[in-house]
Protein backbone atom coordinates (compact mmCIF):
# COMPACT_ATOMS: atom_id res chain seq x y z
CA UNK A 1 0.00 0.00 0.00
CA UNK A 2 2.80 2.11 1.48
CA UNK A 3 4.42 1.71 -2.41
CA UNK A 4 0.98 2.02 -4.20
CA UNK A 5 0.36 5.73 -2.15
CA UNK A 6 3.88 6.56 -3.40
CA UNK A 7 2.94 6.06 -7.52
CA UNK A 8 -0.30 8.19 -6.35
CA UNK A 9 2.00 11.17 -4.74
CA UNK A 10 3.62 11.58 -8.06
CA UNK A 11 0.46 11.30 -10.03
CA UNK A 12 -2.25 12.63 -8.37
CA UNK A 13 -4.44 13.19 -11.29
CA UNK A 14 -4.93 9.44 -10.84
CA UNK A 15 -7.65 10.43 -8.81
CA UNK A 16 -9.94 11.77 -11.85
CA UNK A 17 -10.41 8.18 -12.68
CA UNK A 18 -12.28 6.89 -9.59
CA UNK A 19 -14.52 10.08 -9.40
CA UNK A 20 -15.34 9.69 -13.18
CA UNK A 21 -15.72 6.10 -12.74
CA UNK A 22 -18.25 6.97 -10.05
CA UNK A 23 -19.71 10.26 -11.43
CA UNK A 24 -20.48 7.52 -14.56
CA UNK A 25 -22.19 5.10 -12.47
CA UNK A 26 -24.39 7.84 -10.79
CA UNK A 27 -25.36 8.81 -14.20
CA UNK A 28 -26.27 4.93 -15.29
CA UNK A 29 -28.14 4.98 -12.32
CA UNK A 30 -30.07 7.79 -13.17
CA UNK A 31 -30.76 6.82 -16.86
CA UNK A 32 -32.35 3.61 -15.45
CA UNK A 33 -34.23 5.03 -12.06
CA UNK A 34 -35.77 8.35 -14.10
CA UNK A 35 -37.99 6.18 -15.96
CA UNK A 36 -39.07 3.63 -13.84
CA UNK A 37 -40.24 6.01 -11.18
CA UNK A 38 -41.98 7.88 -14.19
CA UNK A 39 -44.24 5.24 -15.35
CA UNK A 40 -44.84 2.87 -12.57
CA UNK A 41 -48.35 3.95 -11.22
CA UNK A 42 -47.40 3.62 -7.20
CA UNK A 43 -50.85 3.63 -6.06
CA UNK A 44 -51.78 0.46 -8.19
CA UNK A 45 -48.52 -0.99 -7.36
CA UNK A 46 -49.39 -0.21 -3.39
CA UNK A 47 -53.03 -1.56 -3.81
CA UNK A 48 -51.26 -5.23 -5.41
CA UNK A 49 -48.39 -5.67 -2.65
CA UNK A 50 -51.33 -4.80 -0.22
CA UNK A 51 -53.28 -7.52 -2.09
CA UNK A 52 -50.68 -10.24 -1.73
CA UNK A 53 -50.23 -10.42 -5.11
CA UNK A 54 -47.11 -8.72 -6.26
CA UNK A 55 -44.91 -11.39 -8.12
CA UNK A 56 -42.16 -9.06 -9.72
CA UNK A 57 -39.16 -10.99 -8.23
CA UNK A 58 -40.81 -14.43 -7.65
CA UNK A 59 -41.39 -17.57 -9.10
CA UNK A 60 -44.24 -19.40 -9.25
CA UNK A 61 -45.46 -22.72 -10.26
CA UNK A 62 -42.07 -23.12 -12.28
CA UNK A 63 -43.48 -20.63 -14.63
CA UNK A 64 -41.49 -16.87 -15.14
CA UNK A 65 -43.50 -14.20 -16.31
CA UNK A 66 -43.36 -11.79 -19.12
CA UNK A 67 -43.24 -9.16 -16.59
CA UNK A 68 -40.14 -11.01 -14.62
CA UNK A 69 -38.28 -11.82 -17.81
CA UNK A 70 -38.37 -7.75 -18.86
CA UNK A 71 -37.43 -7.48 -14.95
CA UNK A 72 -34.52 -9.35 -15.40
CA UNK A 73 -33.62 -7.94 -18.83
CA UNK A 74 -33.64 -4.56 -17.61
CA UNK A 75 -31.33 -5.70 -14.86
CA UNK A 76 -28.85 -7.26 -16.88
CA UNK A 77 -28.76 -4.31 -18.60
CA UNK A 78 -27.84 -2.31 -15.62
CA UNK A 79 -25.49 -4.53 -14.81
CA UNK A 80 -23.93 -4.42 -18.44
CA UNK A 81 -23.64 -0.64 -18.65
CA UNK A 82 -22.60 -0.18 -14.81
CA UNK A 83 -19.46 -2.56 -15.05
CA UNK A 84 -18.30 -0.76 -18.59
CA UNK A 85 -18.00 2.53 -17.28
CA UNK A 86 -16.53 0.52 -14.15
CA UNK A 87 -14.22 -1.01 -16.26
CA UNK A 88 -13.73 1.74 -18.53
CA UNK A 89 -12.19 4.22 -15.91
CA UNK A 90 -10.01 1.26 -13.96
CA UNK A 91 -8.49 0.57 -17.71
CA UNK A 92 -7.30 4.25 -17.72
CA UNK A 93 -5.85 3.93 -14.10
CA UNK A 94 -4.20 0.99 -14.69
CA UNK A 95 -2.86 2.49 -18.10
CA UNK A 96 -1.43 5.48 -16.32
CA UNK A 97 0.02 3.42 -13.37
CA UNK A 98 1.83 1.05 -15.80
CA UNK A 99 3.37 3.82 -17.88
CA UNK A 100 4.35 5.57 -14.58
CA UNK A 101 6.27 2.16 -13.64
CA UNK A 102 8.02 1.95 -16.79
CA UNK A 103 9.32 5.31 -16.27
CA UNK A 104 6.71 7.74 -17.64
CA UNK A 105 4.89 10.44 -17.19
CA UNK A 106 1.50 9.77 -18.33
CA UNK A 107 -1.60 12.34 -18.10
CA UNK A 108 -5.16 11.37 -17.76
CA UNK A 109 -5.10 11.73 -21.70
CA UNK A 110 -3.23 8.89 -21.91
CA UNK A 111 -5.50 6.89 -19.89
CA UNK A 112 -8.53 7.52 -21.62
CA UNK A 113 -6.72 6.82 -25.07
CA UNK A 114 -5.66 3.65 -24.21
CA UNK A 115 -8.98 2.68 -22.75
CA UNK A 116 -11.00 4.16 -25.53
CA UNK A 117 -8.19 1.89 -27.74
CA UNK A 118 -9.48 -1.01 -26.00
CA UNK A 119 -13.12 -0.28 -26.32
CA UNK A 120 -14.75 -3.39 -28.12
CA UNK A 121 -12.91 -5.60 -25.01
CA UNK A 122 -13.63 -3.44 -22.82
CA UNK A 123 -17.29 -3.65 -23.74
CA UNK A 124 -17.08 -7.96 -24.26
CA UNK A 125 -15.38 -8.05 -20.96
CA UNK A 126 -18.60 -6.14 -19.10
CA UNK A 127 -21.39 -8.11 -20.67
CA UNK A 128 -19.16 -11.20 -19.29
CA UNK A 129 -18.42 -9.90 -15.86
CA UNK A 130 -22.33 -8.68 -15.96
CA UNK A 131 -23.93 -12.19 -16.63
CA UNK A 132 -21.80 -13.68 -14.18
CA UNK A 133 -22.71 -10.99 -11.40
CA UNK A 134 -26.43 -11.70 -12.63
CA UNK A 135 -26.05 -15.26 -12.18
CA UNK A 136 -24.40 -15.20 -8.79
CA UNK A 137 -27.32 -12.88 -7.53
CA UNK A 138 -29.65 -14.85 -9.12
CA UNK A 139 -28.35 -18.08 -7.18
CA UNK A 140 -28.35 -16.19 -4.16
CA UNK A 141 -31.82 -14.41 -3.81
CA UNK A 142 -33.59 -17.98 -5.07
CA UNK A 143 -31.87 -20.64 -2.95
CA UNK A 144 -31.56 -21.30 0.67
CA UNK A 145 -28.44 -20.70 3.55
CA UNK A 146 -26.43 -23.31 1.92
CA UNK A 147 -26.94 -21.88 -1.81
CA UNK A 148 -26.16 -18.35 -0.17
CA UNK A 149 -22.73 -19.65 0.68
CA UNK A 150 -22.46 -21.51 -2.22
CA UNK A 151 -22.85 -18.34 -4.41
CA UNK A 152 -20.41 -16.51 -2.22
CA UNK A 153 -17.62 -18.98 -2.42
CA UNK A 154 -18.49 -18.66 -6.35
CA UNK A 155 -18.01 -14.86 -6.44
CA UNK A 156 -15.04 -15.40 -3.86
CA UNK A 157 -13.37 -17.73 -6.51
CA UNK A 158 -14.72 -15.34 -9.86
CA UNK A 159 -13.12 -12.24 -8.29
CA UNK A 160 -9.46 -13.93 -7.67
CA UNK A 161 -9.52 -15.63 -11.31
CA UNK A 162 -10.19 -12.34 -13.04
CA UNK A 163 -7.92 -10.27 -10.51
CA UNK A 164 -5.47 -9.40 -13.77
CA UNK A 165 -8.39 -9.33 -16.44
CA UNK A 166 -8.43 -5.61 -16.81
CA UNK A 167 -4.06 -4.78 -16.67
CA UNK A 168 -3.84 -7.81 -19.73
CA UNK A 169 -6.72 -6.01 -22.03
CA UNK A 170 -5.14 -2.88 -21.31
CA UNK A 171 -1.56 -4.13 -21.64
CA UNK A 172 -1.50 -6.88 -23.94
CA UNK A 173 -4.61 -5.97 -26.02
CA UNK A 174 -5.73 -9.40 -25.47
CA UNK A 175 -9.58 -10.48 -26.10
CA UNK A 176 -11.63 -11.01 -22.88
CA UNK A 177 -11.69 -14.82 -23.07
CA UNK A 178 -8.01 -14.98 -23.28
CA UNK A 179 -7.48 -12.15 -20.72
CA UNK A 180 -9.63 -14.42 -17.87
CA UNK A 181 -7.81 -17.63 -19.24
CA UNK A 182 -4.46 -15.95 -18.75
CA UNK A 183 -5.07 -14.30 -15.43
CA UNK A 184 -6.13 -17.55 -13.92
CA UNK A 185 -3.06 -19.63 -15.28
CA UNK A 186 -0.75 -16.72 -14.36
CA UNK A 187 -2.23 -16.75 -10.75
CA UNK A 188 -2.19 -20.34 -10.57
CA UNK A 189 1.26 -21.00 -11.97
CA UNK A 190 2.55 -18.19 -9.26
CA UNK A 191 0.76 -19.10 -6.20
CA UNK A 192 -0.74 -22.31 -6.39
CA UNK A 193 -4.28 -23.41 -6.40
CA UNK A 194 -4.20 -22.26 -2.59
CA UNK A 195 -4.55 -18.48 -3.52
CA UNK A 196 -4.96 -16.17 0.12
CA UNK A 197 -7.17 -13.47 -1.39
CA UNK A 198 -5.61 -10.74 1.35
CA UNK A 199 -4.80 -8.42 -1.23
CA UNK A 200 -7.46 -6.24 -0.93
CA UNK A 201 -7.16 -2.43 1.12
CA UNK A 202 -10.40 -2.83 1.85
CA UNK A 203 -10.07 -3.43 5.85
CA UNK A 204 -7.40 -0.75 5.99
CA UNK A 205 -9.45 1.69 4.91
CA UNK A 206 -12.54 0.46 6.93
CA UNK A 207 -9.93 1.38 9.78
CA UNK A 208 -9.46 4.52 8.41
CA UNK A 209 -12.88 5.43 7.85
CA UNK A 210 -14.07 4.63 11.64
CA UNK A 211 -13.01 8.33 12.50
CA UNK A 212 -15.25 9.94 10.26
CA UNK A 213 -18.12 7.50 10.52
CA UNK A 214 -17.90 8.93 14.29
CA UNK A 215 -17.82 12.19 12.88
CA UNK A 216 -21.06 11.60 10.89
CA UNK A 217 -23.00 10.34 14.16
CA UNK A 218 -21.95 12.96 16.01
CA UNK A 219 -23.14 15.41 13.52
CA UNK A 220 -26.22 13.87 12.98
CA UNK A 221 -27.07 14.09 16.65
CA UNK A 222 -25.83 17.23 17.23
CA UNK A 223 -27.43 18.66 14.16
CA UNK A 224 -24.58 19.95 12.69
CA UNK A 225 -24.55 20.50 8.89
CA UNK A 226 -20.62 21.31 8.82
CA UNK A 227 -19.66 17.90 10.54
CA UNK A 228 -21.75 16.22 8.73
CA UNK A 229 -20.60 17.77 4.98
CA UNK A 230 -16.79 17.56 6.44
CA UNK A 231 -17.65 13.58 7.14
CA UNK A 232 -19.27 12.63 3.80
CA UNK A 233 -16.40 14.40 1.96
CA UNK A 234 -14.31 12.68 3.81
CA UNK A 235 -15.51 9.47 2.84
CA UNK A 236 -15.28 10.76 -0.64
CA UNK A 237 -11.92 10.93 -0.58
CA UNK A 238 -10.71 7.63 1.05
CA UNK A 239 -13.66 6.12 -1.44
CA UNK A 240 -11.12 7.97 -4.51
CA UNK A 241 -7.81 7.13 -2.86
CA UNK A 242 -9.01 3.17 -2.14
CA UNK A 243 -9.58 3.01 -5.50
CA UNK A 244 -6.89 4.27 -7.25
CA UNK A 245 -4.37 2.67 -4.84
CA UNK A 246 -6.35 -1.15 -5.78
CA UNK A 247 -5.94 -0.03 -9.07
CA UNK A 248 -2.17 0.64 -9.15
CA UNK A 249 -1.34 -2.30 -7.27
CA UNK A 250 -3.04 -4.32 -9.89
CA UNK A 251 -0.67 -2.66 -12.46
CA UNK A 252 2.48 -3.78 -10.14
CA UNK A 253 1.14 -7.27 -9.67
CA UNK A 254 0.48 -7.84 -13.24
CA UNK A 255 4.10 -6.77 -14.33
CA UNK A 256 5.60 -8.36 -11.58
CA UNK A 257 4.09 -11.80 -12.54
CA UNK A 258 4.57 -10.76 -16.14
CA UNK A 259 8.35 -9.94 -16.02
CA UNK A 260 9.89 -11.88 -12.87
CA UNK A 261 10.67 -8.70 -11.60
CA UNK A 262 9.24 -5.38 -9.34
CA UNK A 263 8.60 -2.42 -11.45
CA UNK A 264 9.98 0.41 -9.85
CA UNK A 265 9.09 1.58 -6.48
CA UNK A 266 7.93 -1.54 -5.53
CA UNK A 267 9.73 -4.73 -3.40
CA UNK A 268 8.84 -8.21 -4.71
CA UNK A 269 8.87 -9.67 -1.50
CA UNK A 270 5.95 -7.47 -0.58
CA UNK A 271 4.15 -8.54 -3.93
CA UNK A 272 4.91 -11.93 -3.77
CA UNK A 273 3.39 -12.12 0.07
CA UNK A 274 0.29 -9.81 -1.04
CA UNK A 275 -1.59 -13.29 -2.47
CA UNK A 276 0.30 -16.25 -0.33
CA UNK A 277 2.20 -19.18 -1.28
CA UNK A 278 1.17 -22.85 -2.57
Amino acid sequence: MRASWEVLKQDKELLFFPLLSAIGCVLVLASFAAPILALTDWQAAGESMAAGTAEALSVSDGKVSADQIMQMLGLFLFYCCNYFVIIFFNAGLIACAEIRMEGGDPTVGDGLRAAWSRLPAILGWAVLAATVGLVLRMIEERSNLVGKIVAGLLGMAWSITSFLVVPILVIENEGPLSALQRSASMLKRTWGEQIIGNFSFGLIFIVLALPLALLLFTGIAAQSVALVVVSVIGFIVIALAQSALQGIFQAALYLYMRDGEAPEGFEASALQESIGHR
